[in-house]
């Protein structure tokens, strides 16, 4: 899969995932899926993400970008999930699962952004 299309999936799952954060029955006692802390914070973070990524799928140059500045970002929220033992920096919650699922997002937005051959 390229870059750009790659990027063009990130949008289209972050966006949703922000949209169906809101949904009551999908969401449930402040988590998604029965799985993932979520609020409303972090679901207004996901749709601009989603966003973002989308906007960025316009070009190589930007998907690239995305992925980099996503990557590192993901990388470092994935360190503080794992060390600050369920809150991030006080803003919002976070689980073990949420911390397996942004290290496998930053794996792979860090290899989008830095390693691929494209």
């Amino acid at each position: 899969m390229n870059v750009q299309k790659l990027a063009k999936l990130f949008g289209i799952v972050f966006i949703l995932i922000g949209v169906l954060g809101f949904v009551p029955g999908v969401t449930s006692n402040g988590h998604l899926l029965g799985v993932f802390e979520v609020d409303n914070l972090l679901n207004v973070i996901h749709l601009l993400t989603g966003i973002i990524a989308w906007f960025a799928a316009a070009s190589l140059s930007n998907s690239k970008l995305f992925f980099k500045v996503f990557g590192v970002v993901y990388l470092l929220l994935t360190i503080l999930g794992f060390t600050m033992a369920g809150s991030i920096l006080g803003l919002f919650m976070v689980n073990m699962a949420d911390n397996v699922l942004h290290l496998v997002i930053a794996v792979v937005a860090l290899w989008a952004g830095f390693l691929s051959k494209e």
